[in-house]
């Protein structure tokens, strides 16, 4: 090839340079060696099958605490110890590099420092929303999908939600802005009240693309510290009610299915499905019953 160069009139430090950008391209972040594709996914000692994304949103846990200083190698361990996940670290190593937290990267100064999440009472709907993903998986394409949703704490509504077949940060600004639409409260709505942002560390919500979104819509974001999932505990506790109810259940052959029965299940969960915590009423009819002033005492402590 050196030889038919000079030829082609083509010099050759372009030439290599293009040789160069094509390997990039076939070995980009979704495809492995030679471009064979990724699974997505990586596997317990138990068998059970875990997502990448709830493997990034780990990482993102473990650095966000005390491991912080660890580099990829240890948090390889990190990982099989404390999720008993059969990983590598090479497996490891980019998915920190596409997270941005290989150990030079993680001495910048971050543009919005981290603010942590207060005890609060809450006494009406849209002063405190939590907001986390949940993970799904469809057996026929052997992926997994995503559910992002955002739960109201004082009257347990599910606000808003994304399903999809991945979940970016520009996912979690559109969900937030269309939950403030629905409920017409911060900027864009007629309400006084501005909810609370409460979110864990995961890579959506420490982006600069949210932070921004939550600075120009005058929302105050809130991120619970690295492994206290008792800070978000409403929303988990959605999950695992999705999970015991429905997910554990069914086993999806497509993700177009999956989409639908998960939506009917959020329809009945905000419409129909009776709350101990909320004098066995509905969310829905929870928040009429509070507008009527019929629980004018009503608190929730987190």
């Amino acid at each position: 090839m050196a030889a038919i160069l000079p030829i082609v009139e083509v010099q050759s430090s372009t030439y290599y340079a293009w040789r160069k950008r094509q390997a990039s391209n076939e070995q980009s972040p979704s495809t492995g060696k030679a471009g064979k594709p990724r699974p997505g996914y990586s596997v317990t000692n138990t068998g059970q099958k875990v997502s990448d994304e709830q493997i990034k949103e780990w990482l993102m846990e473990l650095v966000s605490g005390e491991e912080g200083i660890y580099g990829y190698k240890k948090l390889t361990y990190c990982l099989k110890n404390e999720h008993d996940l059969v990983i590598g670290k090479n497996k490891v190593y980019w998915m920190c590099d596409e997270l941005d937290i290989l150990q030079p990267q993680r001495q910048v100064k971050v543009k919005y420092p981290r603010r942590l999440s207060n005890n609060l009472v809450i006494t009406a709907p849209n002063q405190l929303w939590q907001m986390d993903i949940k993970y799904g998986y469809v057996a026929k394409a052997d992926r997994f999908f995503y559910l992002l949703g955002i739960i109201d704490v004082f009257d347990r509504t599910l606000v808003g939600y994304h399903l999809g077949r991945s979940c970016k940060a520009e996912d979690a600004c559109r969900v937030v802005q269309e939950s403030l639409l629905a409920r017409s409260c911060g900027k864009v709505g007629i309400s006084t009240i501005t909810p609370i942002i409460r979110t864990d560390n995961g890579p959506q919500f420490v982006s600069y693309r949210f932070e921004e979104y939550c600075e120009r819509e005058k929302l105050v974001h809130e991120r619970i510290p690295p492994k206290t999932p008792n800070k978000n505990a409403f929303i988990e506790s959605f999950h695992s009610v999705l999970e015991r109810e429905l997910l554990q259940g069914v086993e999806f052959q497509t993700f177009e299915e999956a989409f639908y029965v998960v939506k009917q299940y959020i329809d009945f969960y905000n419409q129909r499905r009776i709350h101990g915590s909320l004098k066995y009423l509905s969310p829905a009819k929870f928040n009429q019953a509070w507008q009527d002033n019929k629980y004018p005492d009503m608190k929730v402590s987190v």
